[in-house]
């Protein structure tokens, strides 16, 4: 079962999120390969994993909800369930939801998510992805099932797997066509190790860039929560230039045990201003994951 975690977390950083962020603005997190990696060669774990299928069940707690880093005048949690299909060809395929705490339906958005990612390389140090994701709105009818996401991702790791970068890309359609390219970097510090033990701090630095902030005003679940709880000047934030939008340190625990994955952290947000914004501060919140692993 281990060695089937070790391809859960390299194949997760396809489609896991930031649940503080809207969800069409969802960012792929990227994660790295399990420390047995080092231990045992790729030949041998591809070896075991030939046909093999599973599913993942995990559940996200973010203590505070922010729209692309930066602040806004209602305080609520979110919580981000998800269920994942894996096999050992690569492909995979994931639906969620996201719940905000005090928007009305607390239920938002549904998103599904399919694609395919590989290890390339000597070593099997290379990576890269592909996917499509589709979004559906609580209050959309047919046509809101055009919104999605066309995602791509390339990534690079060290033998150990305790470093590692990737630089990804999403074109959003659906509305009013915008892309994103990310750049991620972290590193992973195994703090304890044993045969059904594990625990590591994997801090990651992320570089959040795009053509356009969400226009909040814009969203029709939650334009009325921010009409009434936020000033004018915080509900529009819009720009068509191509910039920095945000940058996001992670600092997380990560725990397992057999099949159970457990995981803390605080995360920082620090927004970058465009044009018609002052005065930004950052922002800060905390998360619980939980998930388990079961084998088909």
């Amino acid at each position: 079962m281990k060695r089937l975690l070790v391809f859960l977390c390299f194949f997760s950083s396809i489609f896991l999120a930031n649940s503080q962020e809207i969800p069409f603005e969802k960012n792929e997190v990227d994660e790295i390969v399990d420390d047995l990696l080092i231990e045992d060669s790729f030949n041998d774990l591809l070896i075991s994993l030939t046909n093999f299928h599973f599913l993942y069940f995990s559940l996200n707690y973010s203590s505070d909800t922010y729209f692309s880093g930066r602040a806004i005048d209602v305080d609520q949690f979110n919580l981000t369930p998800q269920i994942t299909y894996m096999n050992s060809k690569g492909f995979y395929a994931s639906i969620s939801s996201i719940i905000y705490s005090e928007f009305i339906p607390h239920w938002d958005v549904t998103n599904a998510t399919v694609g395919y990612g590989k290890n390339v390389g000597k070593d099997k140090i290379f990576r890269f992805y592909g996917s499509l994701s589709g979004y559906l709105y609580s209050n959309n009818d047919v046509e809101g099932l055009y919104n999605g996401t066309a995602n791509a991702g390339i990534g690079i790791q060290n033998k150990k797997r305790t470093l590692g970068t990737q630089i990804s890309g999403s074109y959003y359609f659906g509305g009013e066509s915008t892309f994103q390219i990310v750049s991620r970097s972290y590193a992973s510090l195994k703090l304890l190790k044993t045969p059904k033990h594990s625990l590591k701090f994997r801090p990651q630095l992320s570089f959040i860039t795009g053509t356009q902030l969400v226009d909040i005003g814009s969203l029709p679940l939650q334009k009325e929560a921010l009409i009434k709880e936020t000033q004018a000047n915080d509900v529009n934030l819009t720009s068509n230039v191509y910039a920095l939008i945000y940058t996001q340190l992670n600092f997380p625990l990560q725990y397992n045990y057999k099949s159970l994955d457990f995981e803390v952290g605080y995360n920082l947000n620090i927004p970058n201003a465009l044009e018609n914004e002052t005065d930004l501060k950052n922002t800060g919140f905390f998360n619980i994951a939980i998930g388990y692993l079961i084998d088909l």
